[in-house]
Formats: structure tokens, sequence, C-alpha cells
């Protein structure tokens, strides 16, 4: 990467708060509250715990829920909140060159089972379901109501897609594309993928349990993290939060859903950060793993944290946020850049009983932290791996 891409507005909502603020008072808090799903329900004899947000939020725009998706509007409020902390608007960003990167899974599938059940019955649903959906690309939203003219993308894979989108974002920096990037990921919680989780039996009955011994699966999530990413001649003097220091993405090659069980893929994206960072393993002050509290994936990413960073704290937020799928990226990058601000790690809750096969142990306290530079990475469905190195911000 040859040189650190800025980052200077932070924006996050999601199971754990409605702004990054709330999210990072109650995760040091030790709060989290998974619940039975209350903006939809299904017939499955089994309810399993989600983090939908705690709080319906308001967009500026007239009946919302008519002009975008869910996962869209996410996607705008957190853009809204970062560039509000980096101090920009609609009127100051004309001129500027300004792209718009944002990662999903959810988001970019038609989400609308009464439209579906009409037509499968012989009715003839009205279409405007359909044309809200063709609406709400989650870049091109955000694209459309700032006005944005640079280049606009929706990266769709998986569940690495977030961090995907950050490490793309920083490559149209360092080309020159962009002046400023609006990066990084937004999902919404539906019950075609609630159903389908459950289906593939990886949900826990209970609040999950990341790297523990009796994990049995994850808790789902919605939300949506962005930043604000920023070249040296736009920013100035101006301070910035943090740095996006290294990219790296690699695939298993392996299976469909199942993470390879050397690691290889994690690896080779590992690898890759690394050496566009220029930095080493030493300096790593800790890791925002992926953490999802599968057995597969848990085991096999332990393994590599141990092989590649040994010693390295390492700690997943998913036990606050719930695995938001496209969006964790986003929002676990958005964490790892606050957490080395603040100079303190959140627990990783819901750990308490050491797994023989888990290598290392996830931090079980809010601890402090002394380093320049952390390690965010997201493991996906397809066996991608994507890796960001995330470096302090200014003094």
């Amino acid at each position: 990467m040859n040189q650190p891409v800025a980052i200077t507005g932070l924006g996050c909502l999601c199971g754990a708060g409605m702004n990054l603020a709330e999210c990072m008072e109650s995760m040091f808090r030790g709060v989290r509250k998974p619940r039975p799903p209350f903006r939809f329900s299904t017939d499955h004899p089994v309810s399993y715990p989600v983090l939908e947000l705690r709080d319906e939020f308001k967009l500026p725009l007239d009946d919302q829920e008519k002009v975008y998706a869910r996962t869209s509007q996410l996607a705008l409020a957190a853009a809204l909140e970062a560039l509000a902390d980096a101090g920009w608007d609609e009127a100051s960003l004309r001129g500027k060159k300004v792209g718009v990167c944002i990662g999903t899974t959810v988001g970019c599938a038609l989400n609308c089972d009464d439209f579906y059940r009409a037509y499968k019955e012989g009715d003839d649903p009205e279409m405007d379901v359909i044309e809200r959906f063709l609406r709400s690309n989650p870049a091109s939203v955000i694209a459309r109501q700032l006005k944005l003219d640079g280049p606009n993308q929706t990266v769709v894979n998986a569940c690495s897609s977030g961090t995907d989108a950050i490490g793309l974002g920083a490559s149209w920096i360092h080309s020159g594309a962009c002046d400023i990037v609006i990066a990084g990921g937004a999902d919404e919680l539906s019950r075609v993928t609630y159903a389908g989780f459950s289906s593939l039996m990886i949900t826990d009955t209970e609040p999950c349990k990341p790297f523990d011994v009796n994990r049995k699966g994850l808790n789902l999530g919605e939300g949506a993290g962005i930043m604000v990413l920023e070249s040296d001649a736009i920013r100035g003097d101006r301070k910035a939060w943090g740095f996006v220091r290294g990219y790296g993405s690699a695939c298993d090659a392996y299976h469909l859903t199942a993470p390879r069980p050397d690691g290889a893929g994690l690896k080779q994206a590992m690898g890759e950060a690394f050496a566009a960072a220029g930095l080493t393993p030493e300096q790593i002050a800790f890791v925002n793993a992926h953490g999802t509290g599968t057995p597969d994936n848990d085991k096999v990413e332990s393994g590599v944290l141990a092989e590649m960073l040994p010693g390295v704290p390492f700690l997943s937020t998913k036990g606050y946020t719930g695995h938001t799928l496209g969006a964790a990226g986003g929002i676990e990058a958005v964490f790892t850049v606050e957490s080395l601000r603040r100079g303190k790690l959140p627990a990783n809750i819901g750990y308490a009983d050491a797994d023989p096969e888990i290598k290392g142990t996830p931090v079980t306290e809010n601890t402090e932290i002394d380093g320049e530079y952390a390690l965010s990475e997201s493991l996906a469905f397809g066996g991608n791996n994507a890796v960001l190195i995330l470096g302090k911000g200014d003094d």
C-alpha cells in the first residue's frame, strides 16, 4: 500500500448501540441483549436469539420505509454519522472526488415474503416493493442522497464484504481515483436470513460464546459500520482517528461454508496485509477476530492466530453485536480503530470455559493496550478471508 490512508470519521449502529459512542459504552459495561426477533416471526419450533437494533432510527427522508430498503437505511445512517465525525456535509463535499464502497450480503437480496407469497398464490401484487429494491443498492443510496459522483461499488462477498469494501476503498485513495471514500458494511436482519441460518444448524439457542468450549453457534445481528477515508492532500493538518495500513484477501478454495482446517487462506491474507503495511506480527497490539462462536470457525481461527501472532491479545465483538454478516467487517473495523484510540479493549463476552482445542485465551475483561497497530479479520462462506491492519491515529 506504500502509504497509510487516513481515517477521519467513524459511524456505527447495531445491536450494541444506536451510534458509536453507545456501542463502546455498552461493550465496556459488558451489556448485551439478545432476544427473539421482534420485527418478524416464523413458525420454527426453536426461537433463536438475535441482536436487532434496540431502537428505531429516523433518517432525514420522507416516508423512509417506502423509499429505501432497511439495509440501505442502516448504511446511510452510519455514513451520516461518520461524515459528521469527519466534519463533512453535503455542501462541503461538492467538487471533491468522493467514492462510496459498501459491503453487504442480505442487502443484495429481495427480502419480501409477502410479495413472493402473493405471486405464488396467483395474485397480482403491487410492484412498489420491487421498485424499492431496485432503488436500494446501498452504495448508490449514499451517493444519491449526498449527490456524489465518484466511484461507486457495492461489494457482495459473504461475511467478508465490509472488510473487503474498506480495503478496496483505500486502494481508490492510493490510486488517486478519490480524494475521499465512504467505506464499510451494512446488513439488515430478515426472516430469510434467520430461517437460512437455522437450517444450517449453526445458531445458538442462548447468547453466543465465541471461543468457549460450550459454544454452539452464532447469534445473528444487524447494523452498519462506516468510515471516512481521506487522501493526505484533502486532510491537510486535520486530525485522523486512525489509518488503514494494510489489506489482504485470499480464498481457501476448500468448501462452500466450512473454513479450511489448516487456515491456509487466512494465513495468506494476513501475509498480504503485513506486506502491504510494511509491518511485522510483533508490532500488532491486538486482533479483532471473526469469532462467530461456531465450532469450526473458532478452532481454525485460533490456530492461525496462535501460529502467526502468538501471545497477541484477541477478542470477538460478535457477542455484543451478533453476526451482522456483510456489515461485520465494517463494524469491527470501526471498533478496532476506536479501541486503538482509547487504548482499551472490551472483554470477549460469553467466554467462561477453555476449550483444549482452542489455542490461546481471548481477553476476558476490559483490557488496557499499548500499541500502534491492530488487525481486524473476516472469514466468509465460500472460503474468503479478508484482513485489515489498522493504525492508531494522530497524537
